[in-house]
């Protein structure tokens, strides 16, 4: 079982982060999430194959796309996309995946509102790639009010442990 915080701390120290599920088409979760990175100062990437930019900046349709390597890949999307994205990760030697849930990480929980996939996760692990699988950066990283309680909530139930 490793250590959420340990994960988190090692994630966030990356300051190249892609942002996989950006959306033109609505405000979401991963929106949010590319807006906090960016106003805390990383350099982030907008992923969506179905657009070429985000809010003025360029939208890559996947990770092979985007001019700089980055050191981190945020996903907010289908689990079958998450498989995909992590596929990417391992040719392109990345190391740090965030797999988004806003449930904690134990596997099961609402598995409608998730991005994360096993296969993707055990995929991660056997490339030496540190994965966190599920909760959201929002709790971590500058948490609101709303975002900081979900995480001592989920971690007073035990579900922020990684196994």
């Amino acid at each position: 079982m490793s250590n959420i915080n340990a994960l988190v701390k090692d994630f966030l120290a990356q300051k190249k982060i892609a942002i996989v599920g950006v959306s033109d088409q609505r405000e979401t979760g991963c929106n949010a999430n590319y807006h906090k990175f960016k106003g805390a100062g990383y350099q982030v990437y907008a992923v969506n194959p179905r657009i070429s930019t985000f809010e003025g900046a360029p939208c890559y349709p996947d990770l092979k796309s985007i001019p700089e390597k980055p050191e981190a890949v945020f996903i907010l999307a289908n689990p079958k996309v998450t498989e995909t994205i992590v596929r990417q990760c391992v040719e392109l030697g990345i190391k740090h995946v965030w797999m988004h849930c806003m449930m904690g990480t134990k596997p099961g929980l609402a598995a409608s509102m998730t991005s994360v996939s096993r296969e993707a996760v055990e995929m991660c692990r056997a490339n030496g790639i540190a994965v966190i699988p599920g909760t959201c950066p929002n709790q971590f990283l500058n948490p609101d009010f709303g975002h900081g309680m979900l995480r001592l909530m989920w971690g007073a139930f035990g579900f922020l442990s990684v196994n």
